[in-house]
């Protein structure tokens, strides 16, 4: 019996290390984030291994399918349209990174969803619990949206990070999709033309994400407490992308 038990927590050990590691398909990335300070030790990420929340009741959309009254823009000029049941976001050249962001600041502990499609490829994400500030010097007039943010990846760098954490003009990677623990999360994400649902939860200091139902980041964290939501869209040459069924059911 003592040898089974030793065997088994062996191969837990084992299980544990691999998941933990960061996969082959992965480790081109490892010097582009070298310099990065706050990069995690791959030993030290949390795995979610949790069920996607039941995101049917309790919840209140966050949008009303008729305008924007509710959202404002920040940190730039890229375009945001309400259209029918979608929000459709558009890259301007030579815009700063815009995000959408619900007026209400306050929330703290909750489940958000949301359905995200591409219809011209470019970057994108969903920043919760975020908060902003003035800029200073010569950017003085340049509002900065910070925080933590669920990223929504341009599929054409084909490394498929989708539903980790990146903190946002806020140290850069909290969570990189790159562990062997996350192959079937990397494998989750629709292309272009496909919607793909993205689920965040936040409770207390502990942060999850689930990319179209598959557990993918899983932080903790107690800097970040309460805040917005913003829909961001990436500066640079060319990106639309469609959000629709946005909603939030907040935590007691």
């Amino acid at each position: 019996m003592k040898n089974v038990t030793i065997a088994l927590s062996l191969l837990f050990t084992t299980a544990f290390v691999t998941a933990n590691e960061i996969a082959d398909s992965q480790k081109k990335w490892i010097p582009v984030y070298k310099k990065q300070k706050n990069i995690p030790a791959p030993a030290d990420m949390l795995i979610n291994t949790d069920k996607e929340p039941n995101l049917k009741k309790g919840f209140v959309s966050l949008y009303n399918g008729k305008d924007l009254d509710d959202w404002t823009p920040r940190g730039g000029h890229c375009k945001f349209e309400a259209k029918g049941r979608t929000i459709v976001g558009t890259t301007v050249k030579g815009s700063p990174s815009t995000y959408l962001s619900t007026k209400k600041d306050d929330y703290t502990d909750f489940i958000f969803s949301a359905e995200l499609k591409w219809e011209v490829d470019g970057n994108t994400g969903v920043m919760f619990r975020a908060a902003s500030k003035s800029g200073d010097g010569k950017n003085k007039d340049q509002e900065t949206v910070f925080g933590p943010q669920a990223e929504m990846e341009a599929y054409s760098k084909e490394r498929y990070w989708s539903g980790g954490i990146y903190g946002q003009s806020a140290g850069g990677w909290i969570y990189p999709m790159w562990l062997e623990a996350h192959e079937q999360a990397r494998t989750a994400m629709k292309r272009k033309g496909e919607w793909n649902r993205l689920t965040i939860q936040a409770k207390g200091d502990t942060m999850k994400t689930w990319l179209n139902g598959v557990p993918a980041a899983h932080w903790k964290t107690d800097q970040y407490k309460q805040g917005f939501f913003s829909l961001q869209i990436h500066s640079g040459r060319e990106g639309t992308v469609l959000f629709r069924n946005l909603k939030v059911k907040e935590l007691k």
